[in-house]
């Protein structure tokens, strides 16, 4: 038995006359990863925002049910970014002030301790992602929410990041990660939700995905969403 750290119930969120998410649940608990996966414009990254309360949902409700914190909840947006002309130390520093943190010991978590001198805007895209991790990791917050946190980067900078995601379920916080990269999430994840046009249309482990085709993920996947999608996912032919 696990304590839910994040609930989501009934959610909605439209813009205008688009619905962008119709009534999704999802909870999120201590030492578990979540996996939020489906096609461009599913509405991932808009449940991802309504959970962590950068935005509002039109419908349903989200709580925290987590262990008292002084941050609750740490946010990785799917593109970073840092003002320039300071070192990676003197960012984190900025951060860990905020919230009586450690920033060596912020930089040593997502193996960026051996770059503090370098400047951010020298920073490649993978050292760019780490550093935000590390920013969302600041206080310790129960729950982190990733938002692709692994796109656009070579395998082993990916690899490198979701045995991050996995280490932190590991530690017990509480992980709801988005991405398109199925091997990963699948070697990653305790469970995964899968969302089309803003409904949910699959929740459960990886291993009760694969029976359902019995096949690899992608094709559990690809069963589920419809066809007239535009899917962009990462299989092992595509690594």
């Amino acid at each position: 038995m696990t304590d839910t750290y994040l609930d989501g119930t009934d959610v909605s969120r439209t813009f205008g006359d688009v619905t962008a998410l119709s009534d999704v649940s999802i909870d999120v608990s201590g030492g578990h990863v979540v996996a939020l996966i489906g096609p461009n414009g599913s509405g991932k990254t808009t449940l991802l925002r309504i959970l962590v309360g950068l935005l509002e949902p039109t419908d349903g409700e989200v709580s925290y049910e987590g262990p008292d914190a002084t941050r609750p909840l740490g946010y990785l947006p799917q593109a970073p970014t840092f003002r320039p002309g300071f070192t990676t130390r003197e960012t984190m520093a900025f951060y860990a002030r905020l919230v009586d943190d450690d920033p060596d010991e912020l930089l040593d978590r997502v193996g960026l301790g051996r770059v503090p001198d370098r400047r951010v805007e020298a920073l490649s895209g993978g050292m760019t992602r780490l550093l935000g991790i590390a920013q969302a990791l600041a206080g310790d917050p129960p729950v982190l929410a990733l938002d692709e946190p692994a796109s656009g980067l070579d395998p082993g900078m990916s690899q490198q990041v979701f045995d991050i995601v996995e280490a932190l379920a590991e530690d017990g916080h509480a992980v709801v990660v988005t991405s398109h990269d199925l091997p990963l999430v699948e070697g990653a994840a305790d469970r995964i939700v899968v969302l089309d046009r803003g409904e949910v249309v699959a929740n459960d482990t990886p291993a009760a995905l694969r029976e359902r085709t019995g096949g690899p993920l992608h094709e559990t996947f690809t069963s589920l969403v419809d066809a007239g999608d535009d899917v962009a996912i990462r299989t092992e032919e595509t690594r």
